[in-house]
């Protein structure tokens, strides 16, 4: 069985020290053949840089997938997703002109993982400032244009806000792909399962930063937004003490392509 740990959004410095000290146990531990993570909020709080993808990278993290937010810092971003190109997935339905790649094939000692990333429409369009293509529509043109023989599983990241587009999309890919999560709400959903032609499937996997925020986000800017209705700007905690911790553990049979279980873990971890 062929073993992917998957790391919901790593928001700031608190998701990437959550990440780097906690990982190496869970790598001995649970011997992953493969570890996945989001990082559209890596760089405190919006999108990459190649500082930060290395600290993953250095930690055991082996291919990223991106979101709406991982152009942010748009010069260190490109800068990323070019030298990283071979392990950065970033959204593949949003206009060809942005820098990285839209499909990215990690080997493992028990096969090629294809690894992609979609952006869902409901609700985002604002948030991107750019068309968003279709997920459904780019979707199949994706597999057809990515899956080979050397292929043993593919994990799709969809990173939407709508609950009901997610489970859309995975039923929509149930059986064409190993497994389908959801990212970007940043909240753990409870709805982990396979689903009946073998892909694994959750509607958001969770975040991994600062515990005590508001999806992150220092509380007391993110309720002065709602009460005032003005514009604050967002901040990251960076000297959080504790993090949320959210990531899910898939088996794939790398015979079939098909997977035989999901977990989804939360827990609040302490950071030094």
């Amino acid at each position: 069985m062929l073993k992917i740990i998957f790391f919901g959004d790593i928001t700031g410095e608190p998701g990437r020290k959550a990440i780097k000290q906690n990982l190496p146990a869970l790598i001995k531990s649970e011997q992953p053949d493969l570890v996945l993570a989001n990082v559209e909020n890596l760089a405190h709080g919006k999108g990459v840089t190649v500082k930060t993808l290395e600290e993953l990278i250095n930690a055991g993290v082996g291919g990223f997938t991106g979101g709406n937010h991982v152009f942010s810092k748009r010069e260190f971003s490109d800068a990323a997703l070019i030298k990283y190109a071979d392990r950065v997935a970033r959204p593949a339905n949003i206009p060809p002109t942005y820098a990285g790649s839209s499909a990215v094939k990690l080997k493992t000692a028990k096969g090629v993982v294809l690894l992609g990333n979609f952006l869902g429409q409901v609700f985002m369009e604002k948030q991107f400032h750019e068309p968003i293509g279709s997920p459904f529509a780019a979707v199949e043109d994706w597999l057809a244009q990515n899956q080979s023989p050397e292929v043993v599983a593919t994990l799709i990241d969809f990173h939407a806000e709508a609950t009901s587009e997610k489970v859309a999309m995975g039923y929509f890919l149930s059986g064409k792909v190993s497994a389908l999560v959801g990212t970007h709400t940043h909240i753990p959903t409870a709805d982990a399962k396979i689903l009946p032609e073998g892909t694994a499937y959750i509607t958001d996997v969770g975040m991994c930063g600062a515990a005590g925020s508001i999806l992150g986000v220092k509380k007391e800017l993110s309720l002065e937004r709602f009460l005032t209705q003005a514009h604050v700007a967002f901040d990251i905690p960076e000297d959080a003490s504790r993090a949320e911790l959210s990531y899910v553990i898939i088996m794939v049979d790398e015979l079939t392509g098909k997977s035989t279980e999901i977990k989804a873990i939360h827990e609040i971890v302490k950071l030094k």
